[in-house]
């Protein structure tokens, strides 16, 4: 009865480890998504300046974010299939293209930044 009770326990913490790997995926590809939408607004700021370079600057950002939110999302559906080796590759996947979707929100705000900055009357 005790190696039984063993192997229960043993099945339940590939289960929860399974489910805690699906679980990171799909925040990661949450953050990713919201990242690209911040994006894609700074991008639409950027181009209401009428600085063109940065306008284009920061569309190439939101485009990046974009392409990094479906790779985080692709991962994350890959994230609850499989084995749980591939369901742990697939969540840090998942993690790193939100990362990416973060870099380049940033890059899109910095962009819109300047051309906030260079439209100012002030400049």
């Amino acid at each position: 009865m005790s190696i039984n009770k063993t192997l229960l326990a043993l099945a339940m913490g590939f289960a929860l480890a399974a489910c805690s790997n699906a679980d990171r995926a799909q925040d990661s590809a949450a953050d990713a998504a919201e990242n690209a939408a911040d994006a894609q607004a700074d991008a639409t700021a950027a181009a209401a300046t009428g600085d063109a370079a940065a306008a284009d600057a920061a569309q190439a950002a939101a485009d990046a974010a974009a392409m990094a939110a479906d790779s985080a999302a692709t991962a994350a559906a890959d994230a609850s299939t499989g084995d749980m080796e591939n369901n742990a590759d697939a969540a840090d996947a998942a993690a790193d293209a939100a990362d990416a979707a973060d870099q380049a929100g940033q890059a899109a705000e910095n962009a819109a930044d300047s051309a906030d900055a260079n439209n100012d009357p002030v400049n």
